[in-house]
């Protein structure tokens, strides 16, 4: 059976309908292919809800650093499943998830493109956390273990055409040249968002970003 779709302001209703039923921490999950709208919808909902209720714990902390990218052959493939600590991150929901202490994380920094250790924080009185990424549904590795640590996965959908213009314009942004953004963004980008689109029927929800 499909998923049940909502806009963006019923995915707020949404959210806000489980933090009034609810005593126990809500982990949402908002899951989508490279460029789909994922920080665009964390960032709605983090604007209109409560500042002191919602933590974001996106999943590019855990990229692996450049170096051992290039220790491991994968410097090419940055972006793909097994150029993530997946385990780690799975780690990190799962002490979200269980504790009631203040709980630090990495943040991703694409201007270098590297994570700052213990500069996110899970504050002990947050009642909301939402992780984003590209694998949260992903079945390898420590990935299998994530969707299992969210209260709901939501999945961002969105005109594909719109999608790849987005990203050649962020790559070309952060610093690639035109035709280098263009190739990463069909290249790279399109083999990891076939990874992403195989698991878009498990998701609890999907979430339209035809209007943004």
């Amino acid at each position: 059976m499909a998923s049940p779709t909502l806009t963006f302001q019923q995915a707020l209703e949404r959210t806000r309908e489980l933090l009034n039923n609810s005593n126990e921490r809500i982990i949402i999950g908002i899951v989508g292919k490279p460029g789909a709208g994922k920080s665009t919808l964390s960032s709605f909902l983090i604007d209109n809800l409560p500042k002191s209720d919602v933590s974001l714990i996106p999943m590019d902390g855990y990229h692996l650093s450049n170096q051992q990218l290039a220790n491991l052959g994968r410097s090419n493939r940055k972006g793909a499943p097994d150029t993530f600590d997946s385990f780690g991150f799975a780690a990190l929901l799962k002490r979200v998830k269980d504790s009631k202490d203040d709980v630090y994380f990495p943040i991703f920094h694409r201007e270098i493109e590297e994570s700052i250790a213990a500069e996110g924080l899970v504050s002990a009185n947050t009642r909301l956390v939402i992780t984003e990424g590209n694998y949260l549904l992903h079945s390898e590795g420590g990935w299998a273990s994530v969707a299992s640590m969210l209260t709901e996965s939501w999945y961002v959908d969105v005109n594909d055409e719109l999608r790849l213009e987005r990203l050649v314009d962020r790559h070309h942004f952060f610093g690639k040249e035109r035709q280098a953004a263009y190739d990463w963004a069909h290249g790279t980008d399109e083999n990891n968002a076939q990874l992403v689109e195989a698991a878009r029927d498990q998701a609890d929800f999907i979430i339209l970003n035809s209007d943004r």
